[in-house]
């Protein structure tokens, strides 16, 4: 199965954690560099899922959080907008993501900033929408980047979505999802910190938000059939070979899929749709 994305275009510019030990460096940047561009837990269908649900269309003024290697981006560029601004803090994401182009008069800029402290102004973005970024933040960061996508949203217009990692169920006894939660942190070596689905409504009701639609999908980020779909056949067998060459980078992969395998019952991947809550008369 294709995937839906459009293919990244071949330019020399280095992914985020070029030059960085296989075995020690974040997971999502050592898939990338084997390689693999769609890098979210429910893959291209819950990020097209994302998008449909989130009307993108010619008089949208879109911002993407965490915007990385620009996966998504391609899609919403498809659907032009009047404007694009990804944002990332990773000086290579920003300078791959600077050469996106729209097929139409899209404006399309990216942003080396963090994504709880844009500098963008305050409500000039119709969309604002994040991917697989706010499970790596303990929850202090998470509200902040929640609040940060409030203050960019225009108030009668605006549209707010997440894609994101969640445990299941709602009431995961709390001893397994620590063991979850530190079971992840070791294969990919980041700080991941997912919510329940109940959890994340939470912490988008908290900062100010309506949340209007969910989807749940399977987190299947290593299998071989989502990573044929999410990323194409022939790029699939990719990076199966280039991890296959690489001792370090097939024993870190191996072990993430094998976390992933192990928590399946209790991993899932998420996507929320929000509105910023109208004041009361």
């Amino acid at each position: 199965m294709a995937s839906t994305d459009h293919p990244a275009p071949r330019t020399n510019t280095p992914v985020p954690g070029e030059g960085l030990d296989a075995a020690h460096m974040p997971g999502h940047w050592l898939l990338a560099r084997l390689g693999k561009r769609v890098l979210r837990p429910g893959g291209v269908e819950l990020t097209q899922w994302m998008l449909d649900t989130l009307d993108v269309d010619p008089q949208d003024r879109v911002v993407e959080l965490a915007a990385g290697l620009g996966a998504t981006a391609r899609l919403t560029l498809a659907r032009r907008p009047a404007a694009y601004t990804a944002v990332d803090r990773d000086a290579a994401a920003v300078a791959a993501l600077s050469t996106l182009a729209a097929p139409g008069r899209t404006g399309v800029r990216a942003v080396r900033s963090d994504a709880a402290d844009t500098r963008l102004p305050d409500g000039d973005a119709t969309v604002v929408y994040g991917e697989a970024m706010l499970t790596m933040q303990p929850h202090p960061a998470k509200r902040r980047v929640v609040r940060e996508a409030r203050r960019l949203l225009d108030d009668s217009t605006g549209r707010y979505a997440i894609h994101e990692l969640c445990l299941l169920p709602d009431d995961l006894d709390p001893a397994l999802a620590d063991r979850i939660t530190t079971d992840l942190q070791k294969a990919i070596h980041v700080g991941a910190r997912p919510l329940t689905p109940t959890g994340w409504r939470e912490l988008l009701t908290d900062e100010g938000f309506t949340v209007t639609a969910h989807k749940t999908a399977p987190m299947a980020l290593l299998e071989p059939r989502r990573l044929a779909a999410d990323e194409g056949l022939l790029p699939a067998l990719r990076i199966a070979g280039r991890a296959l060459l690489d001792p370090a980078a097939r024993r870190r992969v191996l072990h993430m899929r094998r976390v992933f395998h192990r928590h399946r019952a209790h991993l899932g991947a998420i996507g929320l749709i929000a509105v910023p809550t109208r004041s009361q008369p």
